[in-house]
């Protein structure tokens, strides 16, 4: 073979060399991408990401009366954002703004601060969104949006509580929860108040008997229940995943069990099932059924129905599952079947004389040593809630008109404007 064969060949040599070196440079490039920051990045949403300041979304409200379709908005708030920092109306707004709350500054800011997708409470906010409240949100607690539903809020002389906000482009809207309002819950029961005097003269003179369940129940005497509890809520399987937390416990947990009505969801309520929640890794809850609650609390209860019952209670985050429609009575199958190690009760409640009853609820856990009774924190049931109604009923009928002129000044200057 000539030299300048030879010589050919190696030039040849060099170049595949030189390509496969590339090729390789080049692989290794593009793994540094896939494996690297970069790849990182995309892979994981972006790390980049990561190392921003999160997100604080704002949202405020009085929380009278704290149902799910409170509990819906919060959900809605914190998914806009990376952290919800929820402001508290004081009772001095409440009630100039209003009228009279039905509970208290410090039981509301209990059950907002039970509420899982709150991360911070400010107490005692105002009622509307000032311009100085505004940059004090902006500047003190690094808000960057203000939420609220698509329902109006509005002030006393028919303008927008939210106008500033709006105005400075922070402002963020969500749906509202349709078919529940505290105005609606307090009408349930205001309604009943009306028609007392029919019930008085058939002996039903009882707290309990001043509250129609609406499902068409006769009293002894004949007289027919007027229907006054009308639920609008439709409960769907979406809904109900939306406020479930989607864990199971452990094969060691120690899994508490609590069970009761839950109506009208409240700071009592919330105080026990955190009290219960730390007597072991799993809190399970059993919310009894309509017809339950009717046989054991009168024919009048309970106001609100099981589906909004339990997602009220699934909402708390002291909870970790509920078992919707429970049995009155706690069997051996059922503890069995839930691996329940303690079975809680707390020592305010509705019904408190059940050991003395020829069947007791509790028998078997009390037999099997599980039965465990809780000092109650807040000495408040359901009942609590509707005396306190009845008691000035006319101060919130006249709170329930009164936001229904407000909102119908609204509409109108809304009309007037758009007529422009």
């Amino acid at each position: 073979m000539g030299s300048s064969s030879v010589e050919s060949l190696l030039e040849k040599h060099a170049v595949v060399k030189w390509v496969v070196g590339v090729m390789i440079v080049g692989v290794s490039v593009l793994g540094i991408y896939a494996s690297g920051p970069f790849g990182l990045w995309k892979r994981n949403g972006g790390s980049r990401r990561r190392n921003k300041k999160p997100i604080r979304v704002y949202m405020d409200g009085c929380f009278d009366m704290m149902h799910y379709g409170h509990c819906n908005a919060l959900r809605q708030a914190r998914a806009l954002g990376d952290q919800l920092i929820v402001g508290v109306v004081s009772d001095d707004e409440i009630i100039a703004n209003k009228g009279p709350p039905v509970t208290p500054l410090h039981e509301r800011l209990i059950m907002v601060n039970a509420v899982k997708w709150v991360d911070e409470v400010i107490p005692e906010a105002p009622y509307a969104i000032t311009e100085e409240f505004m940059k004090k949100l902006f500047d003190e607690y690094n808000i960057d949006y203000i939420i609220h539903g698509d329902d109006p809020c509005v002030l006393p002389d028919g303008t927008d509580a939210y106008a500033h906000a709006k105005k400075a482009g922070r402002y963020k809207q969500i749906k509202r929860t349709e078919g529940v309002s505290s105005t609606d819950i307090v009408g349930r029961m205001l309604l009943c108040v009306r028609e007392r005097t029919i019930t008085d003269s058939h002996n039903h003179s009882s707290l309990q008997r001043q509250f129609s369940n609406g499902r068409g129940q006769k009293f002894d005497e004949g007289v027919v229940a007027s229907g006054t509890r009308v639920s609008h809520f439709l409960p769907t399987s979406r809904r109900i995943v939306q406020f479930s937390n989607g864990r199971s416990p452990g094969p060691d947990a120690r899994i508490v069990y609590i069970d009761g009505a839950f109506d009208l969801f409240h700071a009592g309520h919330v105080e026990i099932l955190r009290l219960a929640r730390a007597r072991g890794d799993f809190l399970l809850v059993g919310i009894h059924t309509d017809q339950t609650v009717s046989a054991t609390r009168g024919l009048h209860r309970p106001i609100m129905s099981l589906h909004e019952r339990s997602l009220s209670v699934l909402a708390c985050r002291y909870v970790d599952e509920v078992i919707i429609g429970a049995p009155w009575e706690v069997s051996k199958d059922m503890i069995t079947t839930f691996n329940i190690s303690v079975v809680a009760h707390g020592t305010c409640a509705e019904n408190t004389d059940f050991q003395k009853e020829q069947s007791n609820p509790y028998a078997v856990p009390i037999s099997l040593g599980i039965f465990q009774v809780l000092d109650s924190p807040l000495d408040i049931t359901t009942t609590t809630i509707i005396r306190r109604i009845v008691s000035n009923h006319e101060a919130y009928q006249k709170r329930n008109e009164k936001k229904g002129e407000s909102e119908k000044k609204y509409y109108e200057s809304k009309t007037h404007v758009s007529g422009d």
